[in-house]
């Protein structure tokens, strides 16, 4: 989609007194009037009273003041000649491209009014007012591929509002999700962070780069908050940021934050959008004024689906401004467009285009299947939350060369239950798409160990076949293998990765004398792999998931993180998206304000008493009680028992029964097995309550159930030895003609 037509104002001030203004299009003469100098300066002065002053005016969404406002601003455009008719002759609308000086240029000229109705958010013939700066390049041709976004959010310590930033990140990632977006995020919020980024990926591979953070004026000059090396507060001017940048700027420039479209000392200075045009950003969308989460979120949503979809630059700021319109938040007209003269076209494809590329790193959490439900067991992309100091120092501790201090083979995060251990090694695995992925969960020997070269991607299908031949020889030390693999000149000595042991707790430790050491297979697997990476200098690393901790092997380095409960800030976040819990659903607050305090920060245990707490048949009061009255690290399986208490009988057996088979079964096997008229009704309310985990079959598309493993102890005493065998037997008899036999014919 071509970009819009495009007119050129221009406020030419001829004398100290007297001022031309001339308005243009597609390089035609320009029509011109005089206009005297006061007039600019009483316009001036008027908007400048009751724009930047009024802040009620600021947050209404239409109010009588801004409509008076924008009034003015098309008078003085309009004139008596009614240039303005010229300009909004024909759909699909325009681009207004302003010059002027500073003050000028300042004016809020998306209030632009007439015939009733703002022309920044008009139909059918809308109107994009741009602050022109500088020359411009040719047009582009856009990348036959999904949008690329470099994202990186702000969050110093002790910076108050902490912003949404993981909502942001959700709502671009959701509303991206048809035409598909490569969003690699930054996570440091450090300049460094972001200039290794940039230098990483080189220039042109990004098409959009998103800062979102808070922002500033010192000293008369415009500050972006950014962190420091250890998530403290620094700040970052516009010329910071292009040094940062280093030239290799993307077409699209968003510094989401307050002001950072902002003239400061009533446009005697340039913003921070105006600068970093000036430094060479073709274009810079920035905020006015300040702006809240839900508008900048908003907007951003809009804003990228346009985008990802082929749309015009041009015509994708306005959906977005109309978008804010439709859905009355005040700010729609805060938004100002800073550009070079560079057509604003399309950054990308439409989604049909033949040739189009897709993405090619499927989503971490489908990594994370559980084997027997495939399940996702991880908190996905657009639902994690929090956890961003923790995140900054794995980060470091995995890209750090192993010569450096600091620097490990192996990063272990431990902790109990229920704490999201494995949702965060997924997000680190998001975080670092440079490198291939390896995941393994429970228990693994050295058969599914040599699952490896099926689950990374190799350069060449020849080296694929040379380390599956190279893993499987069993005459040579597992050690010597992995070396050979990793060391440069082998299989996958420039393929990084990480290699992930997810649950490790789960069959790979040994109990011994109070604490817990490396069974026999994992104690021959993992010195093997972490010597391999050491003896090679491979960027490879290792993620643990594991609940307890374990010795270090020897010669190794390994980095410990403990996750801890969530802190206040990262428990609101999940609580907001969080149906009954969250603040404004109909729960009773007393219920909402016990079930979270009794979940202590736990994530898990937040997600599951969500799930029953607005259910009327329950003794919720009882089920939170029992929580209450638990040992912090018995509170998940204490709160399960005392759900299953509270059940029917009969839904009590049908869990016992199903529980024979540890493997997800379709509804016909759970008949079967139960043959209890209600079965239906018992697997629905099961699986209501997170009882039994249902998902999906992924070749017939049937529903199937499988009992969570916390409850495996718990309902097994519910059968009796005969009854045991009878459901074992039905499951078989069920399975086999389901799976084995087929359909009667």
């Amino acid at each position: 989609m071509q970009p819009l037509g495009t007119f050129e104002l221009e406020i030419f001030e001829q004398t100290s007194t007297y001022c031309e203004l001339r308005l243009s299009a597609d390089g035609a003469a320009p029509k011109t009037r005089g206009l005297d100098r006061a007039a600019v300066e009483q316009l001036i002065e008027l908007v400048e009273r009751d724009y930047t002053q009024n802040v009620h005016a600021q947050r209404v969404h239409s109010s009588p003041r801004l409509r008076e406002l924008g009034a003015q601003l098309a008078k003085f455009v309009d004139g008596d000649e009614r240039w303005l008719d010229s300009i909004l002759g024909s759909p699909p609308g325009v681009t207004l491209r302003i010059t002027a000086e500073q003050r000028l240029r300042h004016l809020p000229w998306e209030l632009l009014f007439q015939q009733d109705s703002f022309l920044a958010v008009a139909t059918p013939t809308p109107l994009l007012p741009v602050r022109a700066v500088g020359n411009g390049a040719a047009a582009q041709n856009p990348g036959n591929r999904p949008l690329r976004v470099l994202f990186m959010a702000t969050s110093p310590e002790g910076v108050q509002p902490v912003l949404n930033y993981e909502g942001e990140e959700a709502a671009i990632l959701a509303a991206t999700a048809r035409t598909g977006t490569d969003l690699v995020v930054e996570e440091s919020g450090t300049l460094a962070g972001l200039r290794f980024l940039a230098e990483d990926y080189g220039a042109g591979y990004f098409d959009v780069l998103h800062l979102s953070g808070h922002a500033t004026t010192a000293g008369g000059e415009p500050t972006f908050v950014v962190e420091s090396e250890f998530g403290g507060l620094a700040t970052a001017t516009a010329g910071q940021i292009a040094q940062a940048m280093a030239g290799h700027w993307p077409r699209l420039v968003f510094v989401s934050g307050c002001l950072t479209g902002n003239a400061p000392d009533r446009g005697a200075f340039p913003s921070m959008s105006e600068s970093l045009v000036k430094a060479g950003a073709p274009a810079v969308l920035g905020w006015a004024l300040p702006v809240g989460d839900v508008s900048a979120t908003e907007f951003a949503a809009a804003l990228y689906r346009a985008l990802a979809a082929g749309t015009a630059l041009d015509r994708a700021v306005i959906e977005a401004r109309q978008h804010l319109y439709t859905n009355q938040l005040g700010s729609w007209h805060l938004l100002r467009v800073y550009a070079d003269r560079s057509p604003l076209g399309p950054l990308v494809t439409p989604l049909r285009t033949p040739g189009r590329k897709r993405i090619q790193v499927r989503p971490a959490e489908q990594e994370f299947l559980d084997p027997q439900t495939r399940l996702s067991r991880v908190a996905g992309r657009a639902a994690f939350v929090g956890r961003r100091r923790v995140i900054q120092r794995c980060l470091r501790t995995l890209k750090q060369p192993l010569h450096e201090a600091g620097g490990a083979e192996a990063l272990v995060l431990h902790g109990m239950g229920g704490l999201g251990k494995s949702s965060l090694a997924s997000r680190l695995l998001e975080r670092m798409p440079t490198h291939q992925r390896a995941v393994w969960f429970g228990r693994v020997d050295l058969i599914k160990f040599r699952e490896l070269t099926t689950k990374v991607r190799f350069p060449a299908i020849e080296q694929q076949v040379e380390a599956d031949q190279v893993l499987g020889n069993d005459q040579v030390p597992l050690a010597s293998r992995l070396r050979y693999l990793l060391d440069v000149d082998g299989p996958l000595g420039q393929t990084p990765c990480l290699f992930v042991f997810d649950d490790f707790e789960d069959g790979n430790l040994d109990e011994r004398d109070g604490g817990h050491v490396l069974a026999p297979a994992m104690a021959e697997i993992l010195p093997a792999l972490l010597t391999a990476i050491r003896e090679t200098d491979s960027p490879s690393r290792v993620i643990v998931t594991s609940r307890y901790l374990f010795p270090t092997p020897a010669g190794a380095q390994v980095a410990r993180e403990a996750l801890e409960t969530l802190i206040d800030v990262e428990q609101a976040k999940k609580i907001a998206n969080l149906p009954n819990l969250r603040y404004g659903s109909l729960l009773d607050p007393g219920i909402r304000d016990r079930a979270i305090a009794a979940a202590a920060g736990n994530p898990r245990l937040l997600d599951w008493l969500d799930l029953i707490v607005a259910d009327a048949s329950l003794d919720v009061d009882g089920l939170i009680a029992a929580i209450e009255h638990g040992a912090e690290r018995f509170r998940e399986a204490i709160f399960a028992a005392k759900l299953l208490e509270s059940q029917d009988a009969e839904l009590q057996r049908m869990l016992a029964k199903v529980n024979v088979v540890e493997l997800p079964v379709p509804a016909a096997t759970v008949h079967a097995v139960h043959g209890h008229p209600d079965t239906d009704r018992h697997i629905a309310r099961a699986t209501q309550l997170g009882l039994l985990e249902a998902g999906t079959d992924p070749e017939t598309r049937e529903p199937r159930y499988y009992v969570s493993n916390i409850l495996r102890p718990l309902v097994r005493p519910l059968l009796t030895e005969d009854e045991y065998v009878e459901a074992c037997a039905a499951a078989a008899r069920s399975l086999h003609a389901i799976w084995i036999a087929g359909p009667a014919s």
